[in-house]
């Protein structure tokens, strides 16, 4: 190949960039598009080859030099796929890939649990305390989460943890297969626990349910989990409440809504009424000429925030008859029609 390429653009880099930049730049494309990290992509082995190719002239501050003064080079019979050119110049690829090399075991955070448990209305809007039944992993007590009473160093890797394998000029690291990084082998399994490091329990524990929870949301009891891995955390338990539907209240969010029964008499005339509430029993003044289906708000009588304060609730109006009619409450309905100066369905478009 003839370098009449721009490697400034190939390395993502200007003109004027110092060698330092220039470095950066290559370790993080050479990173990106080196063909052990991207098997079977051909357009990224093409674009590993040019990243190579610009940086054996632009890393070199003398070809870098040649190239600024607009000299070509032929590098014919390079293959840059697969660099081993230690003998013309320094690529330090040990520190390219150190990002890549096989390490001991890192601590890993437990799985989370998630279970259910449902309340009433009642106790979403004081909270509650709930006994919750889970069953979860933790670290055997015997071997402390080892899986073993007894190890003993790893023939394979000496104790280290991790293989050296070569292929051309790239020395690369692999865990061990033996005693899967960890640098020690078994020689006694834990006879509590059965080599797994973990055993399973099942309790009981009192979960605090707090006020104006909503239905299907998830309280968090940390560190209730799973157990960790090599050390790590245990995970969090989720419990997703559930709130039963209530025979009088329905539910929007932190306001409530509630059918009052009433008579003919109360909505023609007014008058105070009893309205239910979850504190209880409140008095409400009922406006004379009430329709049914009429909503009145009672402010702060519905559920509580998450952050403070309550929602209201509304009292929706119902009328309602007598199961029985006598005849002479029949008639004196009848004469009540005549009261009417207009038919009330006329805004329906009807006339009769």
């Amino acid at each position: 190949m003839v370098g009449t390429k721009d490697y400034y653009k190939i390395l993502g880099v200007d003109r004027n960039a110092s060698d330092e930049e220039i470095k950066r730049a290559y370790r993080r494309l050479a990173r990106k598009y080196h063909p052990d990290l991207n098997p079977g992509n051909k357009e990224a082995e093409e674009r590993f080859k040019e990243i190579n190719e610009a940086y054996s002239v632009l890393g070199d501050p003398e070809k870098r030099k040649q190239y600024d003064r607009g000299e070509t080079f032929n590098f014919e019979g390079f293959d840059f796929s697969r660099p081993d050119f230690s003998d013309i110049f320094d690529f330090g690829f040990g520190d390219i890939f150190s990002d890549f090399f096989a390490r001991r075991p890192s601590p890993a955070r437990g799985s989370d649990i998630i279970t259910k448990t449902e309340i009433t209305l009642e106790e979403a809007y004081t909270g509650v305390t709930k006994p919750v039944t889970i069953t979860r992993h933790i670290n055997c007590t015997r071997c402390g989460g080892r899986g073993a009473e007894s190890t003993e160093t790893c023939q394979t890797c000496k104790g280290s943890g991790t293989l050296n394998s070569s292929r051309g000029f790239f020395t690369f690291k692999q865990t061990c297969p033996s005693c899967k990084g960890t640098g020690e082998k078994v020689s006694r399994i834990c006879a509590q626990c059965r080599g797994t490091g973990k055993v399973s329990i099942t309790e009981t524990i009192n979960v605090k349910i707090p006020a104006g929870v909503e239905d299907g949301q998830r309280v968090k009891v940390r560190g209730m989990g799973e157990a960790g891995e090599f050390g790590g955390p245990s995970g969090d338990l989720y419990i997703e409440v559930s709130v039963k539907p209530h025979p009088l209240f329905r539910r929007e969010g932190k306001d409530l809504f509630v059918e009052v029964p009433v008579t003919i008499p109360e909505v023609v005339f007014g008058g105070r009424i009893e309205v239910p509430t979850p504190d209880g029993i409140a008095l409400m003044n009922l406006p004379a000429g009430t329709h049914s289906g009429q909503k009145f708000k009672l402010k702060g009588k519905g559920m509580p925030g998450a952050h403070g304060g309550h929602g209201d609730l509304y009292a929706v109006v119902k009328i309602v008859l007598p199961d029985r009619l006598t005849p002479e409450a029949e008639a004196l309905i009848r004469k009540l029609g005549a009261f009417y100066s207009e038919n009330p369905r006329q805004k329906l478009g009807i006339k009769r």
